[in-house]
């Protein structure tokens, strides 16, 4: 090493550098594939998923109705338990205005979702106060976490009572406090866990059958047949109670719903293989993807597979200067067998130094990582297989990368070596080209994929989407000044840098605390004739359309002083579409159990997913939905804008601090996971393209060293030192062209494969292929130009100087 400081540099840098990316995402692998697996018998618990033929498509969903869980639980003899979770905001999930009750201070908290308890059985956590066993038996029960018992209570909070959004008539008393819930299991963002004991949300909800909003959960008994268990529950959901209560109701009997079957899904399948479920708002933003795993550990594999491929390069290049030392070896009775075992162990030892620098440049760099991948990822030094693994692992590659090298090196004919003749053999020569080829590819694959990743994440937030996200400030928590909300808009429209003020929480965006409420409607008159079109039915206010400027194309807005547009609605296009009104559809009369007479019509918008449709049929109707405020903002000084809002708040909510976002960034964290793709891809390119280029460094440094004499003779024969530049590294650039050639089809298949997980996507480029292939050309230009110019700079007469 200290012979070749260089080399040794060179090697152990790109191989640290590249087993600390390893280790960064197999800790990301190891935590996603590590979910819910805390919990005992998680083998024998599967949520509940509706498979139903949809079109050419088939339409899964978790969404069931409430009492099936109990239903399941009484009827199939292979179910022991049954639970439920509802985490939709429209019933009180999600965020809460919070307080201890006695204190006059309100906070805005986030996770709280109700529960039966039996899903504290089915995913227990340790208790830190009281008692998980019959917790949450009760109406009006909750179970908390940990920190947020130590956030709001001192002492013991157990047999505390709190109460939600100003509302003292129900108070909810705390029975069990729990530890936090890990990152890895499908309950993580919960930290309120409310009881469904208590009354129906609406008069019938615990027995309707037609209002799907409950995430059920089955554990079946121990040596339970999975698949029979899943055809008697299919069969006991399906054709026992739903399609027989909706006879029974009137209702209308589609193909589709007879064709329907329930799933049933491993829990620790959740995680990762739920990408092709409908959500409908219900799962957790932390949702997995297979797919992503398998991506991330081809590309650690590829980025360890360069580090290797340096070494082996930098091996077989340097073989000339250790051709007298192999040549004395073996002429003093070393054997091949012994050069081998030498060969290897330096190629093990270099692994071993790597993989403590690797290790320290994981633990730097982790921070930066879990940054990009949102995770809380740690190194688990006190795992008792974390080191020994590692260690492991980093024999195996040591071996791995130093065999060629042994085997070449050790091959060398000992009279040849001390005659100074050459050594090299054109085979090794031509191995060198293509592991070459085989680096530049792999980063030029990289560098497309981020390229192209960072054009679709720009395309879906700039894209037309029907409404105006920009400078609009959402205050949260306004329940608990609710009587006072129409006075606060008003002060709120009295700022000068604000345009519009609307009162409600159904946004055009999913922030945090927003509804979203689905219906089947109909033109009415034909409930009885069709199967009805699922739609959004959205209270909103006379403001809503200014503030988030959306397009009137037909009518007018509502007018809260004209008493018939409490039974009037605003619909968008889609909506006229499905319904199948035709001609002037201002006066049609719609139905979703209520009559409603449209008014309105705006042009459609984007209020969900551009990974899936994007465009959904929605009605809106002026009613009161008071625990959002939208504010419409005209500033350049959103700071001055955003205290005088403050001040106003304080006038009404003295004992409660303020809780705003902005719309856009809202919008943006839709497609966080997008974006974090984006971020990674970015990072792994560079990772992957420093590595290579350390290798050609490497290279190139030895060539020009090997051809220092030719170089000399070149120059004294008058070559021009631009032609010298060019002989010297044509070659390492034609290697690169050769690389991007291979690569561009690679590219183009693997990210063709990705994009169509986005119904909104932008079409590839050949510009995206052009950029990554002159980015690597400039790369290897700017690697090996340093040595070239050195060379060419030196004075013939040094070089043509005989030993």
């Amino acid at each position: 090493m200290v012979n070749n400081k260089l080399y040794s540099i060179i090697k152990i840098g790109g191989f640290a550098f590249s087993i600390a990316i390893c280790i960064l995402i197999m800790l990301y692998i190891r935590h996603e594939t590590s979910y819910d697996k805390m919990y005992p018998n998680m083998d024998r618990v599967f949520r509940l998923i509706v498979s139903a033929p949809d079109g050419d498509k088939v339409r899964q969903t978790f969404a069931f109705p409430a009492p099936a869980a109990k239903t399941l639980q009484a009827e199939i003899p292979s179910v022991e338990l049954a639970g439920r979770i509802l985490p939709n905001t429209l019933f009180g999930a999600g965020s809460n205005l919070f307080t201890v009750n006695g204190s006059a201070e309100n906070y805005l908290d986030k996770g709280f979702v109700y529960v039966d308890q039996s899903i504290l059985e089915i995913f227990p956590l340790p208790v830190v106060q009281g008692q998980l066993s019959h917790a949450l038996d009760k109406p009006n029960a909750i179970v908390i976490t940990k920190s947020r018992a130590q956030k709001y209570f001192k002492g013991n909070a157990v047999g505390q009572t709190i109460y939600l959004n100003n509302n003292k008539n129900v108070l909810y008393n705390i029975t069990a406090v729990i530890d936090d819930v890990p990152s890895n299991s499908s309950l993580y963002g919960y930290d309120y866990f409310i009881s469904l004991a208590g009354e129906p949300f609406y008069p019938g909800e615990q027995n309707n059958w037609g209002a799907t909003n409950y995430i059920t959960y089955v554990k079946l008994k121990a040596n339970a047949d999975i698949a029979n268990a899943q055809r008697s529950i299919s069969k006991n959901y399906i054709q026992d109670h739903y399609i027989l209560l909706n006879k029974k109701n009137g209702m209308k009997i589609s193909p589709e719903m007879m064709q329907s079957t329930v799933l049933i899904q491993n829990a620790l399948d959740m995680h990762l293989h739920s990408k092709n479920i409908s959500e409908y708002g219900m799962a957790t933003q932390y949702q997995g993807d297979i797919k992503m795993v398998w991506i991330f550990a081809g590309i650690a594999f590829f980025i360890l597979l360069i580090a290797c491929i340096n070494f082996i390069n930098l091996s077989t290049a340097n073989a000339a200067t250790r051709a007298k030392e192999i040549g004395i070896r073996k002429t003093i009775g070393s054997n091949r067998r012994t050069l081998i075992f030498q060969f290897m162990t330096e190629a093990i030892c270099y692994s071993l130094i790597s993989l403590l620098i690797g290790l320290l440049l994981a633990f730097l760099l982790l921070p930066l990582f879990n940054n990009l991948a949102n995770k809380a990822l740690f190194i688990p030094w006190t795992v008792w297989y974390f080191v020994p693994s590692l260690i492991l692992s980093m024999l195996f590659i040591g071996i791995l990368a130093g065999l060629y090298p042994a085997f070449y090196l050790s091959g060398f004919q000992p009279i040849n070596a001390l005659k100074s003749k050459s050594v090299a053999n054109p085979k090794s020569s031509l191995l060198r080209n293509g592991l070459v080829i085989f680096q530049f590819a792999t980063s030029i694959i990289l560098i497309i994929s981020a390229l192209i990743a960072n054009q679709q994440i720009s395309f879906m937030l700039n894209k037309d989407i029907g409404f105006d996200k920009d400078q609009v400030i959402v205050l949260r928590g306004v329940t608990g000044i609710a009587s006072q909300a129409k006075e606060l808009k008003n002060e709120l429209k009295a700022i000068p840098t604000v345009r519009d003020v609307s009162i409600g929480d159904y946004l055009p965006v999913q922030l945090d605390g927003a509804k979203r409420n689905g219906n089947l409607f109909w033109a009415k008159g034909k409930e009885d004739l069709e199967l009805g079109e699922g739609g959004q039915f959205w209270n909103i206010d006379e403001s809503y359309l200014t503030t988030f400027g959306l397009k009137l194309i037909a009518g007018r807005n509502f007018d809260p002083h004209i008493a018939s547009d409490s039974s009037g609605a605003i619909v968008n296009k889609r909506m006229l579409a499905d319904l199948g009104v035709k001609g002037n559809p201002i006066g049609v009369q719609i139905t979703n159990g209520m009559t409603w007479t449209i008014i309105g019509v705006v042009d459609d918008f984007i209020f969900e997913s551009m990974k899936d449709e994007g465009y959904y049929p929605v009605c809106m109707t002026l009613a009161n939905s008071p625990s959002m405020i939208s504010i419409k903002t005209k500033s350049t000084d959103m700071a001055k804008t955003l205290d005088d809002i403050n001040m106003v708040w304080n006038k009404f909510a003295p004992d409660q601090k303020i809780n705003y976002s902005f719309l856009d960034e809202g919008f943006a964290s839709l497609y966080q996971d997008v974006q974090r793709t984006k971020n990674i891809f970015s990072c792994f390119a560079f990772v992957a393209i420093f590595v290579a280029a350390l290798g050609l460094f490497g290279l190139a440094t030895y060539v020009t060293q090997q051809r220092t004499k030719e170089i000399g003779v070149r120059k004294v024969l008058g070559a021009s030192p631009i032609r010298l530049i060019r002989l010297l590294s044509g070659d390492f650039i034609k290697l690169v062209f050769v690389a991007l050639v291979i690569a561009t089809p690679v590219a183009w298949w693997a990210m063709n494969q990705w994009l169509r997980d986005f119904n909104y996507r932008i079409e590839i480029n050949w510009f995206y292929f052009i950029l990554a292939g002159l980015s690597a050309i400039l790369v290897a230009f700017g690697t090996i130009s340093y040595q070239t110019w050195k060379v060419v700079r030196a004075n013939p007469v040094d070089s043509l100087r005989d030993e």
